[in-house]
């Protein structure tokens, strides 16, 4: 995809950083020519312009990019013109990044596609990681339900998933299974990389270290970490 990133903060460069990474033809924007500066080398783009000043977005393919991410803070009302200016300038989907109530109602109200809070996003889902004690990552598909990573505890190494019975006694779909595997880099020393295995299937055999991509209830989830604590 072609993608525009407007605003290099903390969350605007990880953004499209990540983006580029994952092949995806990025476009990086601010005002601060030191911000792009750091990013030049990382993406296919990076462009020093005003978000305010309407004129300067003639300098960027608007009409021919997928989307545009507004990534901004809460600045002087920066981010609600910016958003604005793309809205009138381009048809691709515009992501939008709101820092306060006011602004996500605006947001809203302007008809941008997708309005993003990463801040408190970010402190739920690390909430729900403190509150359910011994899980490494999760994400909240509604009040009750969520997928979460968990570390395959001690006791069921060896055991298929099959055998360890997740649905009939902890009402748990394994989704997947995050696995290290040993490689080796030019230099010929050796680390570890997470492999997705992929659908696990009824006889795939559990290792140790595995990591557990889990689907349930939150209460279901929290019953099977308090049983297997401490990797007992």
């Amino acid at each position: 995809m072609k993608i525009i990133v407007i605003g290099l903060g903390n969350f605007g460069m990880s953004l499209a950083i990540n983006l580029s990474n994952t092949g995806n033809e990025v476009i990086a924007t601010d005002i601060d020519p030191e911000k792009i500066e750091l990013i030049k080398e990382k993406v296919a783009h990076a462009v020093a312009f005003d978000a305010k000043n309407e004129n300067a977005y003639h300098a960027l393919p608007l009409k021919n990019t997928d989307m545009v991410v507004v990534a901004l803070g809460d600045k002087e009302g920066v981010a609600i013109t910016a958003a604005a200016i793309v809205k009138k300038l381009t048809e691709a989907k515009i992501v939008a990044r709101a820092s306060t109530q006011i602004e996500d109602t605006i947001l809203e109200a302007m008809g941008v596609d997708q309005i993003i809070h990463p801040e408190k996003e970010f402190a739920e889902r690390f909430t729900k990681t403190i509150n359910l004690s011994g899980s490494l990552d999760n994400f909240e598909i509604d009040n009750e339900y969520l997928v979460s990573e968990v570390t395959l505890p001690v006791k069921m190494i060896g055991k298929t998933i099959d055998a360890c019975r997740f649905r009939e006694e902890y009402n748990l779909n394994v989704v997947t299974i995050l696995r290290k595997e040993e490689r080796q880099h030019i230099f010929r020393r050796s680390f570890d990389k997470k492999e997705v295995v992929g659908m696990p299937k009824p006889d795939t055999v559990l290792k140790r270290g595995d990591i557990l991509v889990v689907f349930g209830k939150d209460d279901h989830i929290k019953a099977f970490l308090e049983k297997y604590d401490e990797n007992s």
